[in-house]
Parts: structure tokens; C-alpha cells; sequence
């Protein structure tokens, strides 16, 4: 398997804050967590750190070589949810910290099966047999118009909410993050990307 990761500033903002890691597990596994941090001053930045060095923690901790497919469900879920409390916490504990919160979107890979959730609109797509397929669902205002049949797909490209987030770790004091499985092969390739 083949990984590349970077990360850059960009021409348009001031502050990069995003952050990833990416790593093998046990058995030839990768892991990838990448995280869109938001909120002001360095608050974000903290956010999008925090949560990718708590997954990846639990991620090292909880693999091994031969964990289930319903193991491998329950870590990702219960890392991201568990990674959601601490940013929550330190949140409402910090008042320079407050209304911090982070995008994520986490993957486990192996040579048969991708693991993935996420929370939020940093997004994974998956490139197969010469296609194109966005995998993860982003939590957005303007998702859930579309979805709703009260704007269209283009509509929601220029909508003065098309920014405004539904779901963030370290929003809420719970969260329930979007999981999903796919078969991949030789060739295929997978994108984990935050909106810029």
C-alpha cells in the first residue's frame, strides 16, 4: 500500500489548522485521521491536535492482527466519541477555548476492506475502476436542504450557509459519527481531504 499526506496554509487564510496522522497498525494496516479544527485564535488548531493524537493512541492501543470487522466498527466509533468528550471538556472548561471544535474523518485500510467514519465535512473518496465515489456524507446545513428536496445540489454550492456545520467534535457533549465499509483492491486509491 502506498500513503501520501500533506498539508498546507494555502493562499486565503492566516492559520492552518489542520492536522493528521498517518500510521501503521498491526498486520499491514493503515490508519489514517484527518482533522479540520474551528473556532478562533488557536482554539481550532488545539482542537484538530488534540483529536488526532487521541485517536491515534487508541488506534495503536485498541488493533491487532486479528481484530474483527465489528472490533475494528466499535474502535473507530468509540475513539472518535471518546475524542469528542475530551475536546467537549476542554471546551467549556477554558473560556479561550470556547466554541472550539474539529471535523474528522478516520479510516482503517487493509488489503480486502476500508473502515471509515466521520464527523463533520472533511470528506473520503474513494477512486475504483475508473470511478469516482464521495464516501462520507458531510453534516451541513445546506447537505440537509438539498437532501430535503427545498434547494438543489448547484443551489447549495453558493448558499450563504453552505458553511455552517451540523455535527463537530467538541459541539456537543455526544456525538454519533457516520461509519462505513467498502471492498477495495489492487489500484484502487482512497482521499481523505478537509474543505480547504
Amino acid at each position: 500500500m502506498k500513503v501520501y499526506a500533506k498539508t498546507d496554509i494555502g493562499n486565503c487564510r492566516e492559520e492552518n489548522q489542520d492536522n493528521y496522522w498517518v500510521g501503521e497498525l498491526d498486520n499491514g494496516a493503515i490508519a489514517v485521521v484527518l482533522c479540520d479544527g474551528m473556532g478562533g485564535q488557536n482554539a481550532g488548531g488545539c482542537a484538530s491536535s488534540t483529536t488526532v493524537e487521541f485517536i491515534k493512541e487508541r488506534l495503536i492501543k485498541g488493533f491487532r492482527a486479528f481484530i474483527t470487522r465489528n472490533q475494528i466498527r466499535n474502535l473507530l466509533i468509540t475513539s472518535v466519541t471518546a475524542a469528542n468528550s475530551v475536546v467537549y471538556d476542554m471546551a467549556t472548561s477554558d473560556p479561550e477555548k470556547a466554541g472550539m471544535g474539529t471535523t474528522c474523518v478516520v479510516g482503517i485500510i487493509n488489503a480486502e476492506r476500508a473502515y471509515l467514519i466521520n464527523v463533520g465535512d472533511s470528506r473520503c473518496y474513494f477512486f475504483f475502476d475508473d470511478n469516482m465515489q464521495q464516501v462520507t456524507k458531510d453534516h451541513t446545513y445546506v447537505r440537509k436542504l438539498v437532501e430535503k428536496g427545498l434547494i438543489t445540489y448547484e443551489e447549495s454550492k453558493t448558499h450563504p450557509d453552505r458553511n455552517r456545520i451540523t455535527k463537530a467534535i467538541g459541539a456537543q457533549p455526544f456525538i454519533t459519527p457516520d461509519y462505513f465499509e467498502l471492498d477495495v483492491k489492487k489500484d484502487d486509491m482512497l482521499l481523505f481531504c478537509s474543505d480547504g
